[in-house]
């Protein structure tokens, strides 16, 4: 399980048109390009967000294709086979914000599996650090699809569980970069227990 609360900001790349819910709701359905960086700042890809928000077709022409705005939601990912979707939930929606710098900036909460090594590294001034990778699993009908997530964590601890298959929780915070023109989903830890799967 990867969610994410963030603030999007980008141009709507897919004018807005309507949705109904599974539960009968009117959703208002829009697509917003967004620029992501390299952690170098030397390159950077267009990445696009699929949209809904709560609304009603009286808002439509609000949502024209080219128009920046800045959103607040819940952020998820989907990854098929080697394509990556952002799936967004919005709260929230300013048109023509202050902020024109594209971003995808937040939290993010994160259940799953560490890969195969935990690193333990010293920065210049002396200070420990943790370094691992770790993957959620998700089911597409009979395929599992893992995304994974790289793992900063400034503290000198190391939990018992911190080890090669260990699951884990994981709060922190957002990094999202491009890596070869890859989407390189980050995460810079601020807490961090076992995850105890229940059963169902």
């Amino acid at each position: 399980m990867i969610k994410c609360n963030v603030t999007v900001n980008g141009v709507i790349s897919r004018a807005a048109s309507m949705r109904t819910g599974k539960e009968g709701k009117a959703y208002i359905s829009f697509a917003v390009k967004v620029n992501v960086s390299s952690k170098d700042g030397d390159s950077c890809k267009a990445v696009e967000v699929s949209v809904l928000q709560e609304g009603n077709s009286n808002e439509l022409a609000q949502y024209s294709s080219g128009t920046r705005v800045e959103l607040k939601g819940s952020l998820t990912f989907r990854k098929r086979e080697s394509n990556f979707y952002f799936n967004f939930h919005a709260d929230s929606v300013e048109f023509s914000p202050v902020n024109n710098q594209d971003g995808i900036a937040g939290s993010m909460e994160f259940k799953g599996t560490i890969g195969k090594q935990v690193d333990e590294k010293t920065d210049k001034k002396g200070r420990q650090y943790l370094i691992f990778s770790a993957f959620s699993t998700e089911k597409d009908g009979d395929v599992f699809e893992y995304t994974w997530v790289r793992f900063i964590r400034f503290s000198p601890e190391h939990e018992a569980f911190l080890t090669p298959k260990g699951k884990v929780h994981i709060n922190g915070t957002l990094e999202i970069s491009i890596y070869q023109d890859k989407i390189n989903l980050g995460c810079r830890v601020e807490e961090i227990s076992e995850w105890v799967k229940q059963d169902a």
